[in-house]
Order: C-alpha cells, then sequence, then structure tokens
C-alpha cells in the first residue's frame, strides 16, 4: 500500500529557536510557529483559530534556524510529521504528540536591523527596479576643439 506524509505550513514563530548539538556532532534545532485560520460563521461572524505546531529541524538547517530566526517572524516550512511516544516520569502513562520534521524552510518578510541588502523584498511584493545614474548629454564639441 502507498503512503504520503508531506506537510506544508506558513506561520509565525512563538519562540526564538532552541539549537543544540548530538555528541556526534549534528545540530538539532526545535521552534514553535502558530498558524492562523480565518472562517465566517453561517451568521456572518468572524472567527479565527491559532493552531501551535511544533517543528525539529537537522543538520545545517538547524544552524540556519538558529541564527537567523527570531520570536515572531514568518516561516515557510515543508516536512513530514513524526508521532514521539514517552512514558512520562511523574504518572507513568503513555504520552505522545506529533510534531514536524522540517526538511525545508523559507523566511519570509524583511531582515531584521533595518539595513537593506539584495534580495531584500518589502512586504507588498518586489520593488520597482533602481533607475541607472542620469549621465550628463554630451554637448557638441566646438569646431575649433576638433583635431583633424
Amino acid at each position: 500500500m502507498a503512503s504520503f506524509n508531506k506537510v506544508i505550513l506558513l506561520g509565525n514563530l512563538t519562540r526564538d529557536p532552541e539549537v543544540r548539538y548530538t555528541p556526534k556532532g549534528s545540530a538539532v534545532a526545535d521552534l514553535g510557529i502558530a498558524v492562523n485560520r480565518q472562517y465566517t460563521l453561517e451568521n456572518g461572524e468572524r472567527r479565527e483559530e491559532v493552531t501551535f505546531v511544533d517543528v525539529t529541524f537537522w543538520g545545517r538547517t538547524a544552524e540556519i534556524a538558529g541564527e537567523y530566526l527570531k520570536k515572531g517572524r514568518p516561516i515557510f516550512i515543508e516536512g513530514r510529521l513524526q508521532l514521539d511516544t514517552w512514558d512520562d516520569k511523574q504518572s507513568g502513562q503513555k504520552r505522545s504528540r506529533l510534531k514536524v520534521i522540517g526538511e525545508n524552510m523559507q523566511m519570509l518578510g524583511a531582515r531584521q536591523g533595518g539595513g537593506s541588502d539584495e534580495g531584500d523584498q518589502p512586504r507588498g511584493g518586489p520593488s520597482r527596479p533602481a533607475m541607472p545614474p542620469k549621465t550628463p548629454v554630451p554637448v557638441e564639441p566646438d569646431d575649433d576643439e576638433i583635431p583633424f
């Protein structure tokens, strides 16, 4: 039987990423995002619900997340679902949770810090290309200045 496990999320970070390293040196970053859903009831009332999702990145992607992502920043994530299970130490009960293992990410929005780098785009979309600097129109030389 065929199976398919793919998750695509667009949301805002709920906390700064927490980066740690395994004993073999692989980077692991845990972060949380909030995904909003807006809908309208039959009576016309608008509602919004928020889903909080835990995401884990590995390797170089984890290091990049730790370096550049901050709470509140919008992010696009592609990954897969994974079920974690464990025994609760206090109650002894079996516990579980679904989380996303991030495979790709794209940071959205402008960089924090004010500076403008190539590739930064305002939120409204691509900006107009910069106009080339105006060069003075060459003036016709005087006949006396022509060397031939």
